[in-house]
């Protein structure tokens, strides 16, 4: 049996009480005072979440952006040095081998962030197709990630610094910054729907940086866990990889189109598949739903329209913010409209549901 790896901040969750559960092989907290707790805590003031787990490639070599626009199905042309891009990464048969954020430093040199159970897939994935003049290098080892998210996280994280953080625009990143007195990347990104930075530390750096934060932040800030991150993320409409999408899931067919661009010249890998789906027509979307009866649907829950199976469940849970028992599933395109009746299979039984569109979470439209 594989023994479970630990991030830098291993300590630091037994110390404020994390309950830790093994996740893809890490072992991370799932929760500290309570998931619905820590929700709201993001949602209402600040939250600050150990992401160390995920995954760090740099590319690097002339003709880096050639390449990277080769593996992407987005358009890097599009991005200036000290931006970030999120896109979908395919294989040649359209379906995603995962999706993950770029980080542009020169036309010569990108920073790739990838989701941590696909690391070491996604390394060799593009290594596999990086000309041999380019290096490809994992640096998971060389990081420590933290995200503080929350409509109070600038000003906690400003606390810490002299660098003005409102300079940093959204999908934007600065890759020198002083934290607490540590030299850090620094970007305004996050996976909860709520504004925040994610700071790239050295790993021995990380446990003084996570307690600062926490000092400086006192009652508007809380350590968070999986479990919220997972109801924040789903909130508001973000992928999660296994389930919106996946390897039998195109980014068209999860609703993600804006992130594939057809329309660069650049061949890129799955664009030929990717072109037919979309001159074909998509046999299946994702599409949101909302129970109409006392139920919680959860991933891959079957989804019936009149006593016949259509799809599943990717996602769906009780959304904390909104109040409701939500979801989102892949079903024949033909059933996508808004108020169309299904049937989610929860037990052995079939609880009504409705499609719906736009029921998801937005800080533009958060109620105050």
């Amino acid at each position: 049996m594989a023994l479970l790896k630990r991030t830098p901040l291993y300590e630091k969750h037994l110390e404020y009480k994390g309950r830790i559960i093994d996740f893809g092989g890490w072992e991370l907290p799932v929760q500290y005072e309570g998931i619905l707790k820590e929700h709201q805590m993001v949602r209402q003031k600040a939250g600050l979440f150990d992401v160390s787990h995920m995954g760090e490639i740099l590319v690097r070599g002339n003709d880096a952006e050639k390449f990277i626009q080769y593996l992407v199905t987005n358009d890097v042309t599009k991005i200036q040095p000290k931006q970030a891009q999120y896109s979908p990464i395919c294989y040649q048969n359209g379906g995603c081998v995962d999706d993950l954020i770029v980080y542009k430093y020169s036309n010569n040199e990108y920073f790739i962030v990838v989701n941590a159970a696909n690391t070491d897939k996604d390394f060799d994935w593009i290594s596999k197709y990086a000309p041999d003049h380019l290096k490809v290098e994992n640096v998971s080892s060389q990081f420590a990630q933290l995200a503080i998210q929350g409509p109070l996280a600038q000003s906690i994280l400003q606390q810490l610094t002299t660098f003005p953080l409102d300079q940093i625009a959204f999908f934007h990143f600065e890759p020198e910054v002083i934290i607490d007195g540590k030299l850090c990347i620094v970007s305004r990104t996050g996976y909860t729907g709520e504004d925040g930075f994610e700071i790239y530390a050295n790993p021995e750096d990380a446990s003084q940086i996570w307690d600062s934060i926490l000092t400086v932040g006192r009652s508007d800030i809380a350590p968070i866990g999986l479990g919220a991150r997972d109801t924040l993320r789903f909130e508001a409409k973000l992928p999660l990889y296994g389930q919106e999408i996946s390897a039998d899931i195109s980014p068209l067919e999860a609703g993600l189109g804006y992130f594939v661009r057809l329309e660069k010249e650049a061949d890129f890998l799955g664009k030929d598949a990717l072109l037919a789906q979309k001159k074909n027509g998509l046999t299946r979307s994702l599409c949101e739903f909302e129970m109409l009866d006392r139920g919680v649907p959860r991933s891959h829950y079957q989804v019936a329209i009149q006593d016949q199976i259509v799809g599943c469940v990717t996602t769906g849970m009780f959304a904390p913010t909104l109040q409701k028992n939500m979801g989102l599933a892949l079903i024949p395109s033909e059933f996508k409209e808004p108020g169309t009746k299904i049937d989610i299979i929860i037990r052995n039984k079939k609880i009504p549901a409705e499609i719906k569109k736009g029921i998801f979470y937005s800080k533009k439209t958060k109620k105050h």
